[in-house]
C-alpha cells in the first residue's frame, strides 16, 4: 500500500472536521423570549435540522429538549448565537449503566 500523501491527509482531516453529528441540547429560555420563534430562527441562520424532542412552556420560562443536526462547526455556531441571545444552553447527559 503506497504512504499517504501530505495532501490527502489533510483533505481526510478536513473532511472529518465537516461530518455531520448529532447534538442533544437542554435549552432554558427566559421569559422576555418565550414568544419568540428562536427555534425556527436557528435553522434560518444556520445549516442545521433541528428537532423538538420535548418541550415546556409556562410565563416565567420556557424548557425543550432539541436535537440538532448538522456539521460539527454550524452546532458550535448555533449554540454560540442562542446563548449570545440570552438562552441557557446545556448538553442532555444520556447515563448508560453497563451490565
Amino acid at each position: 500500500m503506497p504512504p499517504k500523501s501530505r495532501k490527502s491527509t489533510a483533505t481526510a482531516k478536513a473532511a472529518s472536521n465537516g461530518r455531520q453529528q448529532q447534538t442533544r441540547l437542554w435549552l432554558m429560555y427566559p421569559p422576555k423570549l418565550i414568544k419568540e420563534p428562536l427555534i425556527w430562527q436557528l435553522t434560518r441562520k444556520f445549516p442545521v435540522i433541528a428537532n423538538i424532542r420535548q418541550a415546556s412552556v409556562t410565563d416565567e420560562i420556557g424548557i425543550v429538549s432539541l436535537e440538532l443536526d448538522g456539521k460539527r462547526s454550524d452546532i458550535k455556531a448555533a449554540i454560540k448565537w442562542l446563548e449570545k441571545i440570552g438562552v441557557s444552553v446545556e448538553p442532555v447527559e444520556i447515563n448508560v449503566i453497563e451490565s
